[in-house]
């Protein structure tokens, strides 16, 4: 259970702390003192969405703290799950303490908290399903909602309704990818085949020619040799001629290099045969002798293999002009053509393969459906089954709550057609009520006044109580619409639900304020804010005081504090004391 709740700049509340207990709590004050800020801070302890308008003006943040009592046995799984996200956890003699908390900046970013540990909001709104059910005006509306009565109903079934549930989903989920991806061939299959021809005659193309990585830039080399191949042997050759002299020279000129070289290797031998620390020079020279010879060996053979074949150039420049146009049409370089050719090879072979791909899907199509029908044949079987007892329950419970001839039906409607299917079954839901006899039973969402709806909702969350149990119920004005008897009957329903489960109640009613085992008033002060001083548990007189304020509105009233007190021991008596 809850023990405490602490708020702090969330609308009009400065600063409340509200002591919560085991049984039912109701929460009394005057339209406007903040009760239902309440509710807004436990909804955002349980993960809702939050945003700036939140935040009360002048403040630069809210913040939200709840304290929970939990039972380490009964709750192991959630602290696990806590523990795994980085909350901490104290534990001692079986009982666990968790704090979790929720801050809003003013400009509307916000921060959750588990056991003192940065957590995302998610984890609070994993942490607040197996905690606490919170239901306000708002869930009333959404209790006219087809896909919220399923929801109802599904958790009214229990375990075996969720776990066929889940089955049905994954049998949905498998027939609705396999359906997808057949229609989506289909659709594209007159496309992809207009493809893979366009692809075939650029790959058609591109073998035809047979282009090697690279060749592009070794035939622009070769184009620019056969273009200038006179100049380049001429240059070669002077070249040559420059290092080591040519057929034309007069012997002994010393026109090369050589031949100085072979002058100064020849003057240097002689020092060196007199001064032996000449012997690294000589050989330096001899080197330098050496290489000039390879060089000159190279270049000779460079100028013998340039080929001025007018027909060898015209067969470059055909080869260049051909592969030009393959770059043109499949990429900037031959590289870039042959990556094309490999993509598009794989695109058509991809291609071919839709055929097989259309016939293996349309006969896996046959056991996917049957599959389906299977989970939903399941599903529907269970839901029909917790209908019936739904329907018993409810009908029951509004005859607690004031609404004796009333009946509550739970009506289901399936489908047959595979087409119709929807992620959360073949059925529809409608929730029915029949408020007395002759009225005909109408959708609640259509049928039913204000205070009956109210009843219907609690009447159903005390069903669900016993089905899906969680330890704390909030309600927020569930009274709404009701008085007289009915809002008796609803407080004593409050009461009873209280002696299992742990009630915190939001009401106007005193009839339902009576009923409660812990009253906590919240007042403004003359600012209009609810500060540290404006939440309080009342006892006694206070409490007769502030029953005979919402019953009358009459300070010191003689008869409102008459009834106040009859309201209390009626109430008393109700709880067994």
């Amino acid at each position: 259970m809850i023990s405490m709740l602490r708020i702090r700049g969330l609308g009009v509340i400065d600063e409340a702390l509200i002591p919560l207990d085991a049984g039912l709590t109701v929460l009394t004050g005057e339209t406007g003192a903040g009760k239902t800020m309440v509710l807004t801070g436990l909804s955002l302890l349980a993960g809702a969405k939050s945003d700036a308008s939140m935040v009360r003006q002048g403040s630069q943040s809210a913040s939200v703290d709840g304290e929970w009592l939990l039972q380490a046995g009964v709750h192991a799984d959630l602290l696990e799950r806590l523990a795994d996200a980085g909350a901490e956890v104290e534990l001692e003699s079986g009982s666990a303490q968790l704090l979790m908390s929720r801050v809003v900046a003013s400009e509307g970013r916000s921060r959750a908290f588990a056991g003192g540990r940065s957590v995302p909001a998610s984890v609070l709104q994993e942490a607040a399903a197996d905690l606490i059910a919170v239901h306000g005006q708002a869930d009333q509306m959404r209790l006219r909602q087809a896909d919220r009565q399923r929801t109802i109903l599904d958790r009214f079934g229990g375990q075996a309704t969720e776990h066929a549930g889940e089955e049905y989903r994954r049998a949905f989920a498998a027939w609705r990818n396999a359906s997808r991806e057949l229609r989506e061939l289909i659709a594209s299959r007159e496309a992809r085949l207009r493809e893979a021809a366009i692809l075939r005659a650029g790959i058609e193309d591109i073998e035809s020619a047979a282009p090697q990585p690279g060749e592009d830039v070794e035939l622009e080399r070769q184009a620019a040799r056969l273009a200038h191949a006179g100049s380049l042997v001429a240059d070669v050759m002077q070249a040559h001629d420059a290092l080591v002299g040519g057929e034309g020279d007069a012997a002994g000129q010393g026109l090369d290099a050589m031949a100085a070289l072979a002058a100064a290797s020849r003057a240097l031998d002689r020092a060196a045969a007199i001064d032996a620390t000449l012997s690294a020079e000589q050989a330096r020279l001899r080197e330098v002798a050496s290489l000039i010879s390879d060089v000159a060996v190279e270049l000779s053979s460079y100028a013998d293999g340039i080929d001025a074949d007018p027909r060898q150039q015209a067969w470059v420049e055909e080869r260049r002009s051909a592969l030009s146009a393959l770059r043109r049409r499949y990429g900037g370089s031959i590289d870039d053509v042959l990556a094309w050719l490999a993509q598009a090879r794989q695109a058509v072979d991809s291609i071919a393969g839709d055929d097989e791909r259309i016939d293996a899907l349309t006969a896996s199509m046959v056991g996917l459906e049957d599959a389906l029908r299977t989970r939903a044949t399941e599903l529907t079987g269970l839901r029909g089954q917790a209908a019936s007892r739904l329907s018993a329950r409810v009908t029951e419970e509004l005859a607690a709550l004031a609404m004796p001839d009333a009946v509550f039906t739970v009506e289901m409607r399936t489908s047959t057609d595979i087409t119709d299917f929807t992620a959360a079954g073949a059925d529809e839901v409608t929730f029915l009520l029949e408020p007395h006899p002759g009225g005909g039973a109408r959708p609640v969402g259509r049928g039913a006044s204000g205070g009956e709806l109210s009843r219907v909702m609690l009447a159903i969350e005390v069903a669900l109580a016993g089905a899906d149990p969680v330890p704390t119920f909030v309600f927020d004005e569930v009274d709404a619409g009701v008085g007289g008897r009915a809002a008796v009957e609803v407080g004593r329903r409050l009461a009873r639900l209280a002696r299992t489960s742990q009630v915190l109640v939001v009401t106007h009613l005193p009839q339902v304020a009576a009923f409660a085992d812990r009253h906590v008033v919240v007042t403004k002060d003359a600012g209009g804010l609810v500060t540290a001083s404006s939440v309080r548990v009342v006892d006694g007189q206070d409490r007769v005081a502030e029953l005979v304020r919402m019953l009358s509105g009459l300070e010191g009233s003689q008869a409102g504090a008459a009834h106040a007190e009859e309201l209390l021991a009626l109430a008393s008596r109700e709880r067994g004391g």
